[in-house]
């Protein structure tokens, strides 16, 4: 029997990382005030990297979504793994072409495509998906704030789904990364009339 709820045990869970990162921040700030400028210097050093590591825990945490589609996602050495109920596949990181966040029958997922057309979808909201961060952080040029700004919630309408690249005339497809920067004729920059 615990005497924790499990919402809340799944609560702390969820938030360790962010925790433990501003327990270490006040560690480094208390050895900084400990006298000398040799433990200053280590104190404050101790807290620029605790605080550079809470903010990538805050966006890891702002990328995981409740669990509520089937499946599971492995993101290891290079390559993402999506094992699902009746579709899956691998793809390698360095054969990614581009990112898009799409709707598909009322369901977000990723469309992650490969250098010979192969393309995997994935849920947003699959096992695992949260792991994709730390994948989709090394693609060279991403813009991490704008995947995080088009996954948050907002009403729905191609001028509310955030900063990226919409197909032309498909406004549930949202172009966020493209190999090499260069973006294909057949797209369009959101504009705010949509």
């Amino acid at each position: 029997m615990s005497l924790v709820r499990p919402t809340a045990l799944a609560t702390l869970s969820r938030w360790r990382e962010v925790a433990l990162s501003a327990a270490t921040a006040l560690l480094g700030l208390w050895i900084a005030t400990r006298g000398g400028p040799i433990l200053a210097v280590a104190g404050l050093a101790l807290a620029a990297l605790a605080g550079g590591l809470a903010l990538t825990a805050l966006r890891r945490l702002r990328f995981a979504q409740d669990i509520a589609a089937p499946g599971l996602v492995e993101v290891v050495e290079g390559e993402v793994r999506y094992f699902g109920p009746s579709a899956g596949g691998t793809v390698s990181l360095s054969d990614l072409t581009e990112l898009r966040l799409i709707v598909l029958r009322g369901h977000r997922m990723w469309r992650l495509k490969q250098a010979d057309g192969q393309a995997l979808l994935i849920p947003v909201d699959a096992a695992g998906a949260e792991s994709l961060f730390d994948g989709f952080a090394s693609l060279p040029g991403i813009d991490l704030p704008a995947v995080l700004a088009a996954l948050s919630p907002a009403p729905s309408g191609p001028a509310a789904s955030g900063p990226g690249q919409i197909v032309a005339g498909q406004p549930d497809m949202i172009v966020l990364w493209h190999r090499g920067g260069r973006v294909p004729t057949a797209m369009r920059p959101l504009s705010p009339r949509g």
